[in-house]
């Protein structure tokens, strides 16, 4: 059963958090303003939690700046997910970099596998008990005030302070640059935002594909929970058309999506899916580039404007290049429809428009067109 355990006395939270509920939606209030990113080890006793009651504001924090957080609570469901990272985790001095742990729950379960944390809080209220949580560790745990969804703003006026850049974060942890080609730095542990989750799926693709924010120090695994209908509409094709979008096609093309384990919401009858999303090594190719990533997109989201159409129709208003001629070097025939494409059948138009040799421009396409986020 899922169970708001900051609605719990504070006698109770710790009982609570010992097991009998698996994920909580907690209100609390967002970052203080004029405070700078705070990283410290604890060398104190540990911390009690903070005693709010659910949906209420602590009273220094406005009304308009709460944001409901999803946190782990389930001392099992913790247990679960580190056993399930270090099964996935060759080496075990891999960096773990947690997003928001909240109460700290599976932070303590994955200090606990031997493994060394990064806790990326957001809440002050948190972070006395996360830093107690590193006593008598030997460093193995790290807790730094920032939150990682709002890393390298695109807009920095939408965001309130304090802002944190992704490369001064990595630089002050020592985390180091390594190429596209080699494996990953750094493995990232977290749940998506309860109210911005699609936005920061976009967010995290634009990054993505250009190699910016976390990207520029290479292919970073995420590993995240996802409500289940952002998660049937990223895994989507053409064998369930009605979910199958842009955002579909943009994110199986970038990675490899496993599934590691589903939870259930039961006050709301929903499932929680926790994902690992690991960029592939072979996502960028001679035709395809942090460079012309954003004509791709272009391309896709062109083509999903009259997703019931067919694709020789799409070809026409989106490249000079001969239709038939493309057609045929990907092996479609005339009727085929988008939504009977597959994600790398995407990616395989756009760098066979791309290699073609015969044209001085590849493609009918508006340089004014703003690089936004969008939402479909």
């Amino acid at each position: 059963m899922w169970v708001p355990v900051a609605g719990l006395p504070c006698r109770l939270a710790s009982s609570a958090l010992a097991g009998i509920d698996r994920l909580c939606v907690w209100k609390t209030g967002a970052m203080t303003r004029g405070h700078p990113p705070r990283r410290a080890v604890s060398e104190s006793s540990p911390q009690p939690l903070p005693c709010l009651e659910f949906g209420d504001s602590a009273p220094w924090v406005s009304k308009h700046r709460l944001e409901p957080k999803r946190y782990v609570t389930s001392r099992r469901l913790a247990e679960t997910l580190a056993q399930i990272l270090r099964r996935n985790q060759k080496d075990p001095r891999h960096l773990l970099l947690e997003c928001n742990p909240g109460p700290g729950v599976l932070t303590q379960a994955l200090l606990e596998t031997g493994a060394k944390v990064v806790a990326l809080e957001s809440d002050r209220n948190f972070i006395p008990h996360l830093e107690s949580l590193g006593n008598n560790l030997n460093g193995k745990l790290e807790v730094v005030h920032c939150d990682f969804f709002k890393l390298d703003p695109r807009n920095c006026g939408l965001v309130k302070p304090p802002i944190m850049l992704s490369q001064e974060l990595f630089q002050s942890l020592g985390i180091k640059a390594l190429p596209w080609s080699a494996g990953n730095p750094l493995k990232i542990i977290g749940i998506f935002p309860v109210k911005n989750e699609r936005k920061v799926l976009w967010k995290l693709l634009y990054d993505l594909y250009s190699c910016t924010s976390i990207y520029r120090h290479g292919r970073i695994e995420l590993n995240m929970f996802i409500s289940e209908k952002e998660y049937k509409k990223l895994m989507a094709n053409p064998r369930n058309p009605s979910s199958y979008q842009v955002l579909s096609v943009l994110w199986q093309v970038a990675c490899e999506i496993k599934v590691l384990h589903m939870d259930s919401l039961e006050l709301i009858q929903q499932n929680m899916y926790f994902v690992q999303m690991t960029p592939r090594r072979n996502l960028f190719t001679e035709n395809l580039t942090p460079i012309n990533y954003d004509v791709f997109f272009h391309m896709v989201k062109h083509c999903f404007g009259k997703r019931s159409a067919r694709l020789i129709e799409h070809l026409k208003s989106l490249s000079p290049v001969d239709a038939m001629d493309i057609l045929m070097q990907t092996r479609k025939n005339e009727t085929v429809k988008i939504t009977e494409m597959y994600p790398q059948d995407f990616k395989r138009l756009f760098e066979t428009i791309e290699c073609s040799k015969d044209y001085g421009y590849k493609w009918l396409y508006d340089d004014s067109m703003e690089d936004t986020v969008i939402g479909n």
